[in-house]
């Protein structure tokens, strides 16, 4: 079958985005900060033998170490993080709500938690378990969540369709473009945020096997194209993080020479995904 959820558009064709004040390259932190259930399989690690303590133990650090050695990081830039935040850690974990709202982070839905894919649950409950992780969220934080990625990304045929009806703005599981996409939805509008996992921690660390030097030239490479090429119309670039990953001792530093890296270019809008979908529908949504 097609895909039906948007249309074919080749960048060679479309008309030109600017960004606030002349800026160039929208550069955005999707921070993962995950719940995992000792007693539930673990989607990502493949063992289903329990207790998986490896798995489990090795995300845990991210949540009690991992994700503070992020802050410190992000901090020295003066960069907030649109963070991918599964419900649960709300109850099970305050203290890192507490420490993200004081530096005023972007809260977005990630699922309940990183055991479950969105489409693991059954057909007529998946709308519910958005509407929860909503509500959730907003309880927690103050505010609903604009945007959201699935669990491992992944959806159900009608997943788009729920976060647009429960009042999603965006969604990050399509990683289709390097600017936004307006997504067809049965009601509502909903946008596809770019979330290039070309450069995801995960995959590059942790299931790749890369070096943080090889991780490190990558984001920067990357970076170097989309900063030339939005010499000629806004793009955007996502750098996805997980506590349990850059977050380790050996490899942070990394990451702060990145950032480094990054924040030394001029004409740069360091912003949050939500931000960066508002400016969107306020000027190019009507028009995509």
């Amino acid at each position: 079958m097609d895909n039906t959820r948007y249309d074919y558009s080749p960048i060679n064709s479309r008309a030109k985005i600017t960004w606030p004040k002349g800026t160039r390259l929208a550069f955005w932190i999707g921070l993962n900060v995950e719940y995992f259930h000792f007693d539930k399989p673990t989607i990502s690690a493949g063992n289903v033998r329990l207790p998986d303590v490896q798995s489990y133990s090795v995300r845990d650090y991210g949540l009690r170490v991992g994700i503070f050695r992020i802050m410190k990081v992000l901090d020295k830039f003066g960069l907030r993080a649109s963070v991918l935040l599964n419900s649960d850690v709300c109850s099970r974990f305050p203290a890192i709500i507490t420490e993200g709202k004081k530096r005023n982070w972007e809260w977005l839905g990630h699922g309940a938690t990183n055991n479950h894919r969105v489409s693991d649950y059954p057909a007529e409950g998946e709308r519910d378990v958005i509407k929860e992780v909503r509500e959730t969220i907003a309880a927690a934080v103050g505010t609903a969540p604009k945007g959201w990625l699935g669990p491992v990304g992944a959806e159900s045929y009608d997943t788009l369709d729920h976060l647009a009806a429960e009042g999603f703005e965006y969604v990050c599981d399509w990683a289709s473009d390097d600017e936004p996409i307006p997504m067809k939805v049965r009601d509502g509008k909903l946008i596809a945020m770019p979330y290039q996992q070309g450069v995801n921690d995960l995959g590059l660390l942790f299931q790749s096997h890369y070096s943080p030097e090889q991780y490190y030239r990558q984001v920067c490479d990357q970076f170097d194209t989309l900063y030339e090429e939005s010499g000629e119309t806004g793009k955007v670039m996502a750098l996805p993080l997980h506590t349990f990953v850059i977050g380790l001792a050996y490899r942070i530093k990394y990451l702060e020479r990145a950032l480094d890296y990054i924040c030394s270019h001029r004409d740069l809008w360091l912003i949050t995904g939500g931000e960066i979908a508002d400016w969107y529908y306020k000027n190019y949504y009507a028009n995509g």
